[in-house]
């Protein structure tokens, strides 16, 4: 399957929702219980765009949409600036394919581009094809949080999973360039 990936846009607001839709109805990658409305994941991704980080989306070549993926702040707090959280979902006929490589390469290449300097993953479900994406991007494991959420009839662990962006935490960041200007203080 060729796929090709670009900025998401809010025009894609309708298959994001409905991608996201079928995760939390089916999946245990989001511990949420109802699926959120297109005006919730429009304000969600209005946020996130607002701020400057990456929302990409994948599409096949006739324009039908794969999946999306972007990086979000980790906590709010200003010490954490440095670092993001990934999210990425894909539509169940874009499994397995690569799509879910290629958009998680590119949002490293865009955060590192940034100035990011390490990027988290917090794996709801501690699903085994999540973890192996991430392992297979550079990611390692640094904690398993038991029973973290309860959905579908059972209780599910959180893997938690960590990357170095670019220098990581070799060099002092600058904190008059972005993200370093994300927060005051």
């Amino acid at each position: 399957m060729s796929f090709l990936l670009r900025d998401a846009s809010q025009t894609d607001i309708p298959a994001i929702t409905e991608i996201y839709r079928d995760s939390v109805l089916n999946g245990v990658a989001s511990y949420e219980i109802a699926p959120p409305s297109e005006a919730e994941m429009m304000q969600r991704f209005s946020a996130i765009v607002a701020q400057q980080y990456p929302y990409i989306a994948a599409t096949d070549a006739s324009g039908n949409f794969l999946g999306y993926a972007y990086a979000s702040s980790f906590r709010t707090r200003p010490a954490y600036r440095w670092m993001v959280e990934d999210s990425i979902y894909l539509a169940r006929e874009a499994r397995g394919r690569g799509i879910g490589k290629a958009l998680m390469t590119e949002l490293i290449d865009r955060c590192t581009a940034l100035g990011f300097r390490q990027m988290v993953a917090v794996i709801g479900g501690a699903s085994p094809a999540s973890i192996a994406l991430h392992l297979n991007t550079g990611f390692v494991e640094v904690g398993l949080m038991k029973g973290t959420g309860y959905k579908h009839g059972r209780w599910l662990d959180t893997m938690l999973m960590q990357r170095s962006l670019g220098q990581g935490m070799t060099t002092d960041p600058d904190p008059s360039a972005y993200p370093g200007t994300l927060f005051s203080g």
